[in-house]
C-alpha cells in the first residue's frame, strides 16, 4: 500500500509524486501502454474538433503531450497548456527545443480555482487529470465555466474495468508489472503503485459521464480502450446554458 493521506494533504502528495517522476513520465506511459497512449491523445484531440485560431486549454497538461498533439493536427490553433505541477512543465517546454513544435503559453493552475474567466476556451482537453482532483464536480464546473457556449470538452483518463476473463491480467499488469516498470527506471515504486491504487477508487466511465450531466454539459458521450482501463470521454457545453447546477 502506498502512504497516500487524508483529501486535505492529497494535493500535495499528487504534486510531489508528479515531480518526482516528471523526467520519466512520457517514457513510462508509453512502457506501460505498449505506446497506445499516443494514440489515445490523438484521437482525444480530434474530437475536439479544433478550427483554425480555436483557443484550447489543456488542464493538467503534465509535459504537454496533448497540446503537442493540438498543433500537430491543428498547427493554426492556440493551445494553453496549464498544470499544478511546475516540473513537469519544464520537461514538457523542452520539448519545444528538441524539435517537437512550439507550445508557448504555458501557466499554474489550480484546477479547482482556474485562473481564466468565464467562455475563454473554445475546447478543454485533460489526459489522466480527473482521478487525480480532490473535488471532481467542483472541477468539472470550473471547466463548464471557462468553456465558451458550444465549447467541446474531451477527457482521457483511467476507468475501472468491467469484471471479465481479462481481469486476472488486468490485476497482474497493474499491481505487479506497472510497479516494476516504475522502480526499474524511475526508483518510485510507490508512483506507480497510486496508479492502479487511484484507477480502483475512480469512477466507472458510466458514472463519469453522469457527472458531466450533472455539471451541465451535454451531447455526452465515451469509449473504453485497453480492455476497459482506460477511457475517452466528451462532450459539449450547450449554446444556450442555464445556472451551472
Amino acid at each position: 500500500m502506498t502512504s497516500e493521506p487524508s483529501t486535505a494533504g492529497r494535493a500535495r502528495y499528487v504534486q510531489g509524486l508528479f515531480t518526482r517522476i516528471a523526467g520519466h513520465y512520457d517514457l513510462m506511459n508509453r512502457l506501460m501502454t505498449g505506446g497506445q497512449d499516443r494514440l489515445w491523445r490523438q484521437e482525444t484531440i480530434r474530437r475536439a474538433n479544433l478550427q483554425p485560431g480555436s483557443r484550447l486549454l489543456d488542464l493538467g497538461a503534465g509535459t504537454g503531450d496533448l497540446s503537442y498533439e493540438a498543433l500537430r493536427q491543428q498547427p493554426a490553433c492556440h493551445p494553453l497548456a496549464a498544470d499544478f505541477t511546475l516540473e513537469m512543465m519544464r520537461v514538457g517546454m523542452g520539448k519545444a527545443r528538441a524539435g517537437e513544435g512550439a507550445v508557448d503559453q504555458w501557466a499554474a493552475a489550480d484546477a479547482l480555482a482556474l485562473p481564466f474567466p468565464d467562455n475563454t476556451f473554445d475546447a478543454l482537453v485533460s489526459g489522466y487529470l480527473l482521478r487525480n482532483v480532490t473535488d471532481l464536480q467542483r472541477s468539472l464546473k470550473e471547466q463548464w465555466r471557462v468553456l465558451k457556449p458550444g465549447g467541446t470538452w474531451v477527457s482521457l483518463d483511467t476507468t475501472r474495468p468491467r469484471r471479465n476473463f481479462l481481469s486476472p491480467f488486468i490485476t497482474f499488469h497493474m499491481h505487479t508489472v506497472i510497479p516494476a516498470l516504475g522502480r526499474w527506471l524511475t526508483g518510485s515504486a510507490e508512483a506507480y503503485r497510486y496508479l492502479p491504487e487511484s484507477t480502483e477508487h475512480f469512477l466507472r466511465a458510466e458514472e463519469l459521464a453522469a457527472r458531466l450531466a450533472s455539471a451541465g454539459f451535454s451531447e455526452i458521450g465515451f469509449r473504453r480502450r485497453m480492455a476497459g482501463t482506460m477511457a475517452i470521454h466528451w462532450a459539449r457545453k450547450p449554446l444556450i446554458s442555464y445556472n451551472n447546477r
